[in-house]
């Protein structure tokens, strides 16, 4: 297993464009090939997750080829998918397992879909329960709640879901699915989370209105092929503005990032806490928003995040933790239950790996407090095979008091594969 060393850093001064969107990207490849004609995707994310998805679209008779962050999907339409010859593998990827089960239940084949050691631990009851009301027989390890899941599609009614939880790939997979109902699919939700499904449904032609916390999208549409411009990610750019908050006499600049406003409540928070954080250059870019983020060292203090904040920075918390260690005052996370059942149990990995670094950090059921600031010492750190944990590790390590040792870094390819890359720049 690889690992990294991270040393402190006495100034950072770096203008910074990190990958595309994992989120968009996984919705692209999969809309791309169910549209009709050629679909371009500009700035497709080339990591392990992403590419997953990419080649489960490919195996169900897609066509797609790849330059660097370039696809050219030709699309096979809505009823042109074919049973894949093998079992699927998303390998890590929580967003592909939930998302193609959502598709595959619409399909008249049966398909069975898998992932790695950390996606047979993640609960698929969430998706399991709305898709079987529709119609699709799922069956799994014990019965049902995780993969691999062998979904054998067709014949779905349209349903209107109310969803115990605030989940984007609840809420798509559902609504995949609802393309090929016999009636209108509704998902409600507690809160709002992530809209990209329902951004890029409709510019791909589907018909999807939203009635608050209420999205509804009519089955049987016309998909067409597009151009989709794809934005850097704010989940990565996030790592980047941290340190440039955290790290003395920084000022550090991520280029072209998306800041849907289902995403940015990092920014918000970072900014409810006294961080210099400035958007400029905002622009739409098809249907997403992006803009240029700068952040510039900062003298944080604590404050209390519960509630509908956290849907819109749940993969941020990590960082959020981080931040907390260094601000003045007492940093509470409430309402974040769902980091249990991440890559990892991310709320354990937090307090377990800032303690590593000389930082106190309480465990809550559902989040954490710290009281700061804190100084970090630098030492040595487990990923758990998260690649947010090993991620936030690095940034910590950017600020100790000595050198921060990173161990099994490889999972960071799941979603950044060029961050050690992009950090030397700092």
């Amino acid at each position: 297993m690889a690992s990294r060393t991270v040393h402190p850093i006495g100034s950072a001064r770096a203008t910074i464009r990190v990958p595309g969107d994992k989120s968009i990207s996984h919705r692209a490849a999969i809309l791309g090939a169910i549209a009709t004609g050629v679909t371009t995707v500009e700035g497709f994310l080339a990591s392990e997750d992403c590419l997953n998805t990419a080649r489960a679209m490919r195996h169900m008779g897609a066509d797609i080829e790849r330059d660097g962050d370039r696809l050219a999907i030709r699309g096979v339409g809505l009823d042109g998918l074919r049973e894949s010859g093998a079992v699927v593998d998303v390998g890590n990827s929580g967003t592909g397992i939930r998302l193609l089960s959502g598709l595959a239940a619409g399909q008249a084949f049966t398909t069975t879909i898998t992932g790695d050691a950390s996606i047979r631990r993640r609960p698929m009851d969430r998706i399991v329960k709305p898709l079987s009301a529709m119609g699709a027989r799922i069956s799994g390890a014990s019965g049902g709640l995780y993969a691999p899941l062998t979904i054998q599609g067709g014949g779905l009614h349209g349903i209107a879901y109310d969803s115990p939880v605030a989940s984007a790939q609840v809420k798509s997979a559902t609504l995949l699915a609802g393309l090929y109902a016999d009636g209108e699919t509704t998902v409600h939700e507690p809160s709002l989370s992530r809209d990209h499904t329902e951004r890029m449904l409709t510019a791909f032609g589907a018909s999807v209105r939203r009635d608050g916390l209420a999205v509804t999208v009519t089955p049987r549409p016309q998909l067409t092929g597009r151009e989709v411009r794809v934005p850097a990610d704010i989940s990565s750019a996030a790592f980047f503005l941290v340190a440039g908050l955290l790290a003395p006499d920084a000022r550090v600049s991520c280029v072209g990032v998306g800041v849907n406003p289902t995403r940015t409540g990092i920014v918000d928070a970072l900014r409810v806490m006294g961080g210099d954080v400035v958007a400029e250059a905002e622009q739409m870019s098809g249907a997403e928003p992006v803009a240029d983020l700068h952040a510039a060292t900062s003298s944080l203090r604590g404050a209390t995040f519960a509630g509908d904040a956290i849907v819109t920075m749940i993969d941020e918390l990590p960082l959020l933790a981080l931040a907390g260690s260094q601000a003045r005052g007492q940093t509470v996370v409430r309402d974040a239950a769902e980091l249990r059942v991440k890559e990892t149990d991310r709320i354990a990995a937090i307090v377990s790996e800032l303690s590593s670094l000389g930082v106190e950090v309480e465990p809550r059921p559902d989040g954490f407090v710290i009281d700061g600031p804190q100084r970090i010492r630098g030492g040595e750190c487990e990923s758990h095979g998260d690649h947010r944990i090993a991620m936030m590790c690095a940034v910590a390590g950017l600020i100790g008091d000595a050198p921060t040792t990173i161990h099994d870094v490889d999972c960071v390819n799941t979603s950044f594969p060029t961050f050690w890359e992009l950090l030397e720049q700092l």
